[in-house]
């Protein structure tokens, strides 16, 4: 690191919300306008400590399974996406239910059943248990087999080596789901890719930024939950690309002054699913420790939306953007 003993920070951009948990989170404030609380959410709407508190003191009430809403009521899907038996499930009881699933994720699921109807064994690269990964089997659950990382791919054993298709959880290192396609590909020389990567923009951009922002700080700060996938990669992208050390907060009172024994430069992102007030409260955490001003470093634009979901459009009569 440069001689240099001023205090500076480094700001990623882009980082916090993107399209898809902007969609999501404002499907709930909105549904909560409309028709009142309480509304109903299968599992967290996105992955944020922050964000599910603050929705339930206005009214939503997460639950881990659709039978946990009463009957009538009104469910909301996280930005996870779910398989189609849940989808079942909140029909057989009469739930009215509003689908929040990133459209990404459900792009995802698409290809799922598009490989599966075609004869593929489907390779999906991701984490056992996430949410995200739980849904997209849902979809073709006899097709479809997890690769959790390079280490992984000596475990696959699928019908046919020649019809070999891969798939993976949009959150992922985009360096790990390179890598272990290409330890695929080396098993399974005809493996097919999917239409386009799957890897969110979102999550592609944020890493570019801390890439390019790690090799120039000593720490780097994510601010994320720790089940939040994405945020969880921030923090390893930026200790495998030059940064000293780094850490993941969900809030500034959760930094620990001992992190800061001789560093001069803090690089500071968030996760997907994080509204910027927290790290607009980091930054100024740090401002009060000596720390200059921000300084941003863009490594990308993003102008990506999202129309909210059918259901809600439908009661608001918006038209799709």
């Amino acid at each position: 690191m440069t001689a240099n003993t001023e205090r500076r920070v480094l700001l990623a951009k882009p980082r916090g919300y993107c399209a898809g948990v902007d969609r999501a989170v404002q499907t709930v404030e909105i549904a909560l306008e409309k028709y009142g609380a309480p509304i109903y959410v299968r599992k967290q709407i996105v992955h944020n400590v922050h964000v599910v508190k603050t929705l339930e003191e206005r009214g939503a009430i997460f639950v881990d399974e659709t039978e946990e809403v009463p009957e009538g009521a009104i469910v909301v899907f996280s930005a996870h996406g779910v398989a189609p038996v849940v989808h079942e499930e909140a029909q057989n009881l009469g739930l009215r239910t509003i689908d929040a699933t990133c459209p990404l994720v459900t792009k995802v699921h698409k290809e799922a059943v598009r490989f599966a109807a075609q004869g593929y064994d489907i390779l999906l690269i991701g984490h056992e248990g996430h949410e995200e990964v739980i849904g997209t089997t849902g979809e073709a659950p006899d097709h479809i087999h997890l690769v959790d990382g390079p280490d992984d791919v000596v475990n696959v054993t699928v019908r046919d080596p020649e019809k070999v298709a891969w798939l993976s959880q949009t959150t992922l290192s985009v360096d790990e789901t390179v890598a272990t396609v290409e330890k695929l590909r080396e098993r399974f020389p005809k493996l097919t890719d999917p239409p386009s990567d799957d890897i969110c923009y979102a999550t592609q951009n944020r890493q570019v930024a801390v890439k390019e922002m790690a090799a120039r700080s000593d720490l780097v700060i994510v601010v994320g939950s720790t089940n939040s996938s994405n945020s969880v990669r921030l923090v390893e992208v930026a200790k495998e690309h030059g940064a000293d050390d780094a850490r993941l907060v969900d809030y500034a009172e959760h930094i620990d002054p001992a992190w800061l024994e001789g560093v001069t430069t803090v690089g500071v992102t968030s996760g997907a699913s994080v509204p910027d007030e927290l790290v607009q409260e980091v930054l100024a955490w740090l401002y009060e420790r000596g720390f200059g001003e921000a300084e941003e470093i863009e490594s990308v634009s993003e102008h990506m939306r999202f129309s909210l979901p059918k259901e809600l459009r439908k009661d608001l009569r918006i038209t799709p953007v």
